[in-house]
């Protein structure tokens, strides 16, 4: 199967509306011949992910959540520490969120690369 490579540009538009566009092109939604189960989607490239607009108070009242493992361990950040710091981070967790939960969620967040 021969798979096509999009490239999107993120300047000015908000982070959801990239996040479903790029999980449409990885699931092949976009093809007449798509079945759920079926892996037949195609590589994303994004580009300019600093530019992204993020509406609302969603900056500061958004948090992300991790756990080391420790007592004590859970680690909170927001998306404007998280765009700061490392903003591909960002989008790869919010289209994680949208991709569906089953053995193909791995091979298709690996067909995007992301350019900063």
């Amino acid at each position: 199967m021969k798979r096509e490579t999009y490239t999107i540009d993120a300047t000015g538009k908000t982070l959801g509306e990239i996040s479903t566009k790029i999980v449409t092109l990885l699931r092949g939604k976009n093809k007449e011949n798509f079945l759920p189960y079926k892996d037949n989607g195609a590589f994303v490239v994004v580009k300019n992910i600093r530019k992204i607009k993020i509406s609302g108070r969603k900056l500061d009242q958004k948090i992300y959540y991790h756990h080391s493992g420790y007592l004590g361990g859970l680690k909170e950040t927001s998306l404007k520490e998280m765009l700061e710091k490392n903003p591909e981070k960002a989008l790869k967790k919010s289209v994680l969120g949208m991709l569906p939960k089953n053995k193909l969620r791995a091979k298709q967040i690996k067909r995007l690369k992301i350019i900063v």
